[in-house]
């Protein structure tokens, strides 16, 4: 993924005091610096175009365009997504894989602040293709929470799931150097798979909603010893198998839940994300339950918390 967004110079003078200690030695003709942040590669040029490109592009882009927007509340964002062109071919269905008997993954969570990670497998066979598509679920990016709410219980009776929760109390004493979000992602799919594989044996494929180049992906389980091996990764999972997209909608149906009861214990309304509006809640959270509340409800190495901080 690669994603373009023009900053004014104030927003300039932050990232380059931001990257400061995570630039790469060389810098590319005609920018300020290049430099890593997670699985996203950085490049600031002196016209003030900001590229984002790997894996979690959207997310550190989202970044910075909310500074953007908060230091220049009347400037015009001008952001593009390089992949929106490629998206029509990317989302060509494949019918040996859409028509097939398929255990599929996906996951929720890993770009809210707010709110723990989920990821669940669903178990789909040929038989259930036409009653998934009458609920909606060939759609299943385009449902609302409330949609899914509504629809999930009725797939959770027919469809076969296995689902993992990390809490962000765990994801925090998980997080290191040589454990980042990715890694974390692979081992959970990886869990999740091997428990809905081993269960149900008849299948054509197993796919999972791809957030990793296939190497890298075995490469972070190399310490695991019962890893899935036979899988097929695609790129927009969710629209290509209902297996997948069956994945979604129950990751997604369970964050809710869990979101729902983190604001009952609250005692108040979260956002999700990871926006402006999530350092403000971030903000009272520290003031009211003290700092060490978000060690327990938020994910700490994200950049609101230094955010938080500093208000």
């Amino acid at each position: 993924m690669t994603i373009t967004l023009k900053v004014s110079e104030n927003t300039k003078q932050k990232m380059i005091s931001y990257f400061e200690e995570k630039k790469r030695a060389k810098t590319p003709p005609y920018a300020i610096f290049q430099a890593d942040e997670e699985d996203t590669v950085v490049t600031l040029y002196e016209s003030g175009k900001a590229v984002f490109q790997g894996i979690s592009a959207d997310i550190d882009a989202n970044m910075w365009m909310e500074m953007e927007k908060h230091l220049n509340p009347n400037a015009k964002i001008d952001r593009k997504d390089s992949s929106q062109k490629k998206e029509q071919k990317e989302i060509l269905v494949d019918p040996k894989f859409y028509y097939a008997t398929s255990i599929g993954s996906d996951e929720v969570g890993t770009g809210d602040y707010f709110g723990p990670i989920i990821v669940s497998a669903a178990y789909v066979k040929k038989e259930d293709i036409s009653f998934l598509e009458e609920l909606g679920v060939k759609d299943s990016k385009k449902l609302n929470d409330n949609k899914i709410l509504e629809i999930v219980p009725k797939i959770l009776k027919r469809i076969p799931y296995a689902s993992i929760e990390l809490t962000n109390q765990k994801y925090n004493e998980s997080y290191k150097s040589d454990m980042n979000m990715n890694k974390i992602k692979a081992i959970l799919h990886n869990k999740v798979l091997w428990e809905l594989s081993h269960k149900y044996q008849e299948y054509d494929y197993i796919i999972v909603d791809q957030f990793a180049e296939k190497f890298v992906y075995y490469n972070y389980l190399k310490e695991s010893t019962q890893i899935v091996r036979n899988i097929t990764f695609l790129t927009k999972g969710e629209s290509k198998s209902l297996a997948v997209a069956c994945a979604s909608l129950i990751s997604r149906y369970l964050f809710v839940k869990k979101f729902e009861l983190l604001q009952k214990n609250l005692g108040m309304v979260l956002p999700k994300g990871a926006g402006e509006q999530v350092d403000k809640i971030g903000k009272e959270i520290a003031e009211k339950y003290g700092f060490e509340k978000l060690h327990e409800i938020a994910k700490l190495n994200f950049k609101n918390t230094d955010k938080i901080k500093n208000m």
